[in-house]
């Protein structure tokens, strides 16, 4: 590495801090790792588009669609493959973490190609195109802001847990009000999520690179493509819900 690159971490490590680090420096050192997050996310979100597609177009959205334990032995096989690929991505080789990234973002369009069925389809390009938009303007900020944003995990990680059991609750109760107000919160929630994993992301490679790990680029660029994609989808969904026109 050079000399400029070991400064960097190892002022980092001295100082425990981003807000050390120059424009610069932060550009020389991330320019790589962040080229391959967002490219490995724009092809995660392809491969789901196209799985989505292909799906609700051929008669395996109709096997799946009217068998409901099969449906749910999908979601319950994308939760268990998504949690393993985000506990075990440092310890993958980089080619397996890729193959596997792109199973889960074919598995998951499988899975939400059901919204073609619920929503019009003027809708879902709307909310996909509002909350590109969204999400692009917050890993931006992510990246760029120099302020230590560690601090938000708590507030965040209580915020999950409220929209988890506020969307549960709604389940049995079928409030459309609630449901409105969970939209926005989940808008809101998600879109503070790709402000805080973008810099993660960062802090994560950072770690890795003064570890000494060598295939730095290539597995950051997989965990963080993971970590901001499933903000997208997420934020996607939730702006679908929240304007989205159902066909009648």
């Amino acid at each position: 590495m050079s000399d400029e690159f070991n400064n960097t971490t190892g002022e980092l490590n001295a100082q425990h801090s981003l807000n050390e680090l120059s424009d610069l420096e932060v550009d020389d050192v991330f320019k790589t790792v962040m080229r391959r997050v967002y490219l490995w996310m724009a092809l995660g979100l392809l491969v789901t588009t196209g799985a989505a597609l292909a799906t609700v177009f051929s008669p395996l959205g109709t096997f799946i669609f009217s068998n409901i334990y099969i449906f749910f032995g999908l979601m319950i096989g994308e939760l268990a493959l998504v949690m393993f690929l985000s506990a075990g991505i440092q310890k993958l080789h980089p080619s397996l973490a890729g193959v596997l990234f792109f199973a889960y973002a074919g598995l998951n369009g499988v899975t939400l190609s059901a919204i073609f069925l619920v929503y019009e389809l003027g809708s879902i390009g709307m909310a996909f195109f509002v909350a590109a938009c969204l999400f692009g303007a917050m890993s931006l900020i992510g990246y760029s802001t120099k302020k230590d944003l560690s601090h938000w995990r708590s507030f965040l990680l209580m915020g999950l847990i409220g929209l988890v059991i506020a969307s549960t609750v709604n389940l049995f109760l079928g409030s459309s009000g609630m449901d409105w107000l969970v939209s926005i919160v989940g808008v809101l929630l998600f879109l503070g999520l790709t402000i805080f994993d973008t810099q993660q992301i960062k802090r994560m490679t950072i770690q890795s690179m003064q570890a000494g790990d060598e295939a730095v680029a290539m597995k950051m660029g997989i965990l963080g493509a993971l970590k901001l994609y499933l903000d997208f989808v997420n934020i996607f969904l939730y702006l679908l819900r929240f304007f989205g026109r159902r066909r009648r």
